[in-house]
């Protein structure tokens, strides 16, 4: 199979800037050579290659788009254009970034003391602290104001108890953005989830994200000092900051799954023989590769335009919620047809669309359900809230 060079047929290369290409390069060059060949035995094993933390590290991606603190201070395009390569080989590995990077890093970016950035983000930054995000609970996904995890106050700082689950990063991180009601508002706190009282446990028993470390994590009576909490956050809302930015790193990142499993069907179709001659020949075959072609082409379009807005400083929510439920299923749709031309050959792990798909109901479904986006976006369009 030729090697992958993106999938452009609207010449958007052309809209990105020299450093911005350069680092699209750097990522893709990395994939290419260092996560490609992790990504077959890290799925069927149901780990994360954690070897790969270092230079994941090293090439600047945790808190890429934060400025300060050891961060590469990049701009929203080439952050995005990161993603898109992580997404790639893996939605695993573009959500351990995404974790680490646009939600634990953002909120103690966005809403710490300047002590707690000083005292967390360089570490972060250099991949030696692993941080993961506790707001979704068991029983409550989607209405996360009904959170049932709870602070207290007490002398010299606050008691915790409750529990979150499905946390990408539970079992590998050293600290939790745990997000919990005290005096009836949602506030977070850095907890260290060495404290006593904190306990991990990590869900095997799943059929997608297998290359992401997704888990429960257990509070109680856990005891944190004053300065554990992050002042500027002041209700659900600021949770909700953190998220935009990581649906954000979803918008661009699914677009990467997607042109892989198209690279992937083409360069098959046009080697695969039946009836005397090539697959990519027939009616039919072309024709589904046009539409996936044309969706992806409308795919990648919306997050170059949702990257120049959030660079001008008018990116709204209504913005990135049309694109996270958008590009997500286009995404979804492109590796379901894509595993059906290739066949039976297409639901082994020698082809990436299957597992392109598994991994992609996932995103379709954290940071947001589809629907839940879908009726964002009708409130912003009509002024009615049908959420509840």
């Amino acid at each position: 199979m030729n090697p992958y060079k993106g999938i452009d047929l609207l010449n958007l290369d052309s809209q990105f800037t020299d450093d911005e290409r350069q680092v699209r390069a750097t990522i893709r060059e990395w994939v290419d050579r260092a996560a490609m060949p992790e990504v077959e035995s890290s799925f069927n094993a149901g780990s994360f290659p954690v070897n790969l933390v270092e230079s994941l590290a090293d090439l600047g991606i945790f808190g890429a788009h934060l400025d300060g603190y050891g961060c590469a201070g990049l701009g929203p395009i080439a952050y995005g254009l990161m993603m898109e390569e992580l997404e790639r080989a893996d939605s695993g590995l573009r959500s351990f970034a995404s974790v680490q990077s646009s939600l634990a890093m953002t909120a103690i970016h966005e809403f710490g003391s300047e002590k707690q950035r000083q005292l967390y983000l360089p570490d972060m930054a250099a991949g030696k602290l692993l941080g993961a995000f506790g707001l979704t609970e068991a029983d409550h996904g989607s209405d996360a104001g009904s959170m049932e995890t709870n602070a207290v106050r007490i002398d010299g700082g606050y008691c915790i108890n409750g529990a979150k689950y499905w946390i990408t990063n539970a079992t590998v991180a050293g600290i939790v953005i745990l997000w919990a009601k005290l005096d009836n508002a949602i506030r977070a706190f850095v907890v260290d989830t060495s404290l006593p009282g904190v306990s991990r446990e990590e869900i095997h028993n799943k059929l997608s994200m297998r290359m992401s470390v997704t888990g429960g994590l257990t509070f109680q009576n856990v005891v944190v000092t004053e300065d554990a909490l992050l002042e500027g956050t002041k209700s659900l809302g600021s949770a909700l900051q953190c998220l935009n930015s990581a649906r954000y790193s979803i918008v661009w990142g699914v677009n990467g799954a997607a042109a892989d499993c198209l690279h992937t069907t083409i360069e098959y179709t046009k080697n695969r023989e039946q009836f005397g001659k090539s697959l990519a020949s027939f009616q039919l075959v072309q024709q589904k590769l046009a539409d996936m072609a044309a969706d992806l082409s409308r795919s990648q379009l919306l997050a170059l335009q949702l990257g120049r807005l959030k660079e001008q400083g008018t990116l709204h929510w209504s913005h990135v919620s049309m694109a996270k439920f958008s590009n997500t299923q286009t995404a979804l749709d492109i590796a379901r047809t894509c595993r059906d031309l290739l066949g039976a050959a297409g639901i082994t792990m020698d082809f990436s669309p299957m597992r392109h798909s598994m991994n992609l109901e996932t995103v379709n479904t954290y940071e947001g359900t589809r629907h839940m986006h879908q009726l964002i976006l009708g409130r912003h369009l009509t002024g009615h809230n049908a959420i509840g």
